[in-house]
């Protein structure tokens, strides 16, 4: 399988690593085979959370996945919406680094590793 990611950024907050990863897609299928690329190269990872948003048809998705709700999938689509970019999705792998961050350390985390994966664009 070969996905084509734009961009590819790293930042450690308090020993968890966070990889963001930004990809152009125009639809739900690219997104999902993305996601199966990555579930198959970071196996070890704690979570694999995302946010996407298509122009057409419109569709915008946040996912959490484990993460507690709204620290991840939401915090990744604000800043999506913010920038104003569409088809776009960006996923972020995180390696749990054996001390909790809190809500407000992960909203954190995730908001500012899109921040940085998304920095180029618009």
């Amino acid at each position: 399988m070969n996905v084509e990611f734009k961009k590819i950024v790293e930042i450690v907050e308090k020993k968890s690593r966070f990889l963001g990863y930004r990809l152009p897609c125009k639809t739900v299928d690219e997104l999902e085979r993305a996601l199966e690329f990555l579930r198959k190269e970071h196996k070890k990872a704690t979570h694999i959370c995302y946010a996407y948003s298509l122009k057409s048809p419109f569709l915008e998705k946040a996912v959490d996945d484990g993460e507690p709700g709204g620290t991840a999938g939401r915090p990744i689509l604000s800043v999506i919406q913010k920038r104003g970019v569409t088809d776009t999705c960006v996923l972020v792998v995180r390696y749990f680094g054996g001390i909790k961050l809190g809500a407000g350390g992960l909203v954190r985390a995730y908001t500012k590793v899109t921040s940085e994966v998304l920095k180029e664009e618009k």
